[in-house]
């Protein structure tokens, strides 16, 4: 495993991601400044998911072709440009077209940054290099609020302004990386493996087919119950728990610090002992009776402590499944497959928070027994074609 180069990706993953947790304070009073409708603030969401997953497979297949380093460097310069944008604006036009280059941005840099630590780690020890990059991803997200909320008190702009000087310095430190991206038979800079041009649909219908298809699933359902939980959590811990603003935020924040110490100390460990197969059904099994357990009781230290266990099995998830699609995808396909990943988890990203909407409308303990049925439902498929699989095997054998 090359450790410098992984260092410097987390660094640079760390940077980007402490840019995004900054402005999730100020964004509330920012759309009250433009007089934004709630229609707007979820257009605005919306657009960002939109265009991350659109452009995540292409962006996956461009690392593929043209580089890690280029797609990083793309990327981190349109997120910075997307949060210069937000900052000046004057318009909420502005805001819409914003939060779409930053989008945008992120399809092209997430692929890159997952196949980077594929290129960069062995077999073995590949579960640890994705749990580091998960654990910086949590980590400049459980920091970043906090000064938020410090800059807020300087501007309303200046959290904005920050994240677009943080992701241009993120920028630079890609100019130290070494580029990964294995040279093609014959020196030829085609697109390897067998998708080559194709289509955003055509890749998505290929997909189906894959033999990690269930590992896309799995982040799709990932990423529709944490954003379900982070949806509907609030609404419950206010109007039924009666909780405060800074009592929800250590909730939440604790938990994201609790995914950090799992990721970084507790993975790799975990996948040698029991293989990521059976951590990923344990993990899944975990994060849906955690979720429904929220509803037992509204004690605060009960809630906080549960909580922290769901966030546990969800920070485990992530990497286990990114460790799983990059050994089962091709040695010329890791830009792709991860970028076909992060296209399936952009989509829970979507319809995590509008169900969980829609649910609590109807009663407030729906999202989250559907949640855990999702991931229970999850769970059974994983296993079931785990199963079939060995079968399989055995009798090829």
């Amino acid at each position: 495993m090359k450790k410098i180069p992984l260092f410097l990706l987390m660094l640079n993953t760390f940077i980007v991601l402490l840019g995004v947790g900054i402005i999730i304070p100020v964004l509330p009073a920012y759309l009250d400044y433009f007089h934004a409708s709630g229609m707007a603030a979820g257009l605005l969401v919306a657009m960002f998911g939109i265009m991350q997953f659109f452009l995540s497979p292409i962006g996956g297949r461009w690392a593929d072709r043209f580089g890690r380093r280029p797609m990083l460097l793309a990327g981190l310069i349109m997120n910075g440009i997307s949060h210069l944008l937000f900052a000046v604006a004057d318009h909420i036009g502005l805001l819409y077209l914003s939060r779409m280059i930053g989008g945008i941005g992120l399809g092209f840099s997430m692929p890159a940054s997952m196949a980077y630590v594929a290129d960069v780690t062995d077999r073995e020890n590949r579960a640890k290099g994705m749990g580091w990059i998960s654990a910086s991803v949590s980590l400049g997200m459980a920091v970043g609020p906090g000064i938020g909320g410090l800059l807020a008190e300087i501007s309303i702009r200046a959290p904005y302004y920050t994240a677009a000087v943080l992701s241009l310095l993120a920028a630079l430190t890609v100019f130290w990386l070494p580029e990964t991206r294995r040279s093609q038979a014959h020196g030829q800079g085609a697109a390897p493996g067998p998708e080559g041009d194709a289509g955003f649909f055509s890749s998505i219908a290929r997909s189906f087919h894959a033999p990690y298809f269930i590992l896309l699933i799995l982040g799709f359902i990932l990423h529709f119950g944490l954003m379900n939980f982070e949806t509907a959590f609030p609404l419950l811990a206010n109007d039924y728990y009666a909780y405060t603003s800074r009592e929800i935020s250590i909730i939440i924040t604790s938990g994201a610090i609790m995914g950090v110490i799992v990721q970084y100390f507790l993975l790799s460990r975990l996948i040698r002992r029991y293989g990521a197969v059976r951590l990923i059904n344990g993990s899944l099994f975990l994060a849906a009776c955690t979720l429904s357990l929220l509803l037992a009781w509204g004690d605060l230290i009960y809630v906080l402590l549960v909580s922290m266990v769901f966030f546990a099995s969800q920070s485990m998830l992530r990497p286990a499944i990114s460790t799983l699609l990059s050994t089962r995808a091709g040695e010329h396909e890791q830009g792709y497959v991860q970028g076909l990943g992060n296209t399936y988890m952009s989509i829970g990203n979507v319809f995590g928070p509008l169900a969980a909407g829609v649910l609590y409308d109807v009663r407030h303990t729906f999202p989250y027994l559907f949640g855990s049925l999702v991931l229970l439902l999850g769970m059974i498929l994983f296993a079931a074609r785990e199963r079939r699989a060995k079968r399989e095997s055995a009798d090829q054998g």
